[in-house]
């Protein structure tokens, strides 16, 4: 055990390529959405440029900006088509963190029509006190708007708190709301560059979670454990 995660009691997660492997159902959402506004998708361009705030995305790609929201509607319509697959071990890792008595939440780029659905698909709903998503947020990631507004749901303090992400934006976000920070590498394009961010924590697979965080007993952290 990392004596950093010690005093650890709550931990927060980013859904997309975290705990969703849907880096491939992103792209293919993009391009169908792209392609039905009649507009090219280098997807050179998408890689260097890729960010959670897919208005980064739409800018360097010059799509216009009266454009953006019906992009963004597309994107919802595509992405629906398909269904995005936990990445290896995220169920059976989050369920043991649950057990060990973690007080657990998700803050996301995504919507919240989508986060639900997704959650429900994949039997996790129950294992997240708050979810925070796009329409929670006035200021989008890296800005710490979202882990903050979470903590304040949880009645949580930030020296007690865990942000686990796969991307650059991830860590920045949790360093700027002074978390522990923890990177996980996904498949996203980002996520080569996620040791660069300087996480807290580097771990190379989700699961390795369980090694990081030991946990408490239900009576020191004060949460009944799931059974």
């Amino acid at each position: 055990m990392d004596r950093r995660t010690e005093n650890i009691t709550t931990l927060l997660f980013d859904w997309d390529g975290t705990i969703a492997d849907s880096a491939q159902l992103g792209l293919t959402a993009f391009q169908k959405s792209f392609g039905a506004l009649g507009w090219e998708f280098p997807q050179d361009i998408y890689e260097a440029a890729y960010s959670p705030n897919w208005y980064s995305i739409y800018e360097a790609m010059g799509l216009p900006k009266e454009k953006w929201t019906l992009a963004d509607d597309l994107w919802m319509q595509h992405y629906g088509e398909q269904t995005a697959q936990l990445v290896e071990g995220a169920g059976d890792t989050l369920r043991q963190l649950r057990h060990r008595g973690y007080r657990m939440g998700i803050v996301s780029s995504g919507s919240e029509c989508r986060l639900s659905r997704e959650l429900k698909h994949q039997g996790l709903s129950e294992l997240f006190e708050v979810v925070i998503c796009n329409e929670q947020m006035r200021n989008k990631k890296p800005h710490p708007e979202g882990l903050t507004t979470a903590l304040a749901m949880l009645n949580r303090p930030n020296e007690h708190a865990s942000y686990v992400g796969d991307s650059p934006e991830d860590i920045e976000m949790g360093k700027r709301a002074r978390l522990l920070t923890v990177g996980v590498p996904g498949t996203y394009p980002t996520s080569w560059r996620l040791r660069e961010a300087n996480p807290d924590i580097y771990l190379e697979s989700f699961a390795q979670l369980t090694t990081a965080f030991l946990g408490r007993t239900a009576a020191e952290t004060g949460v009944h454990r799931a059974t």
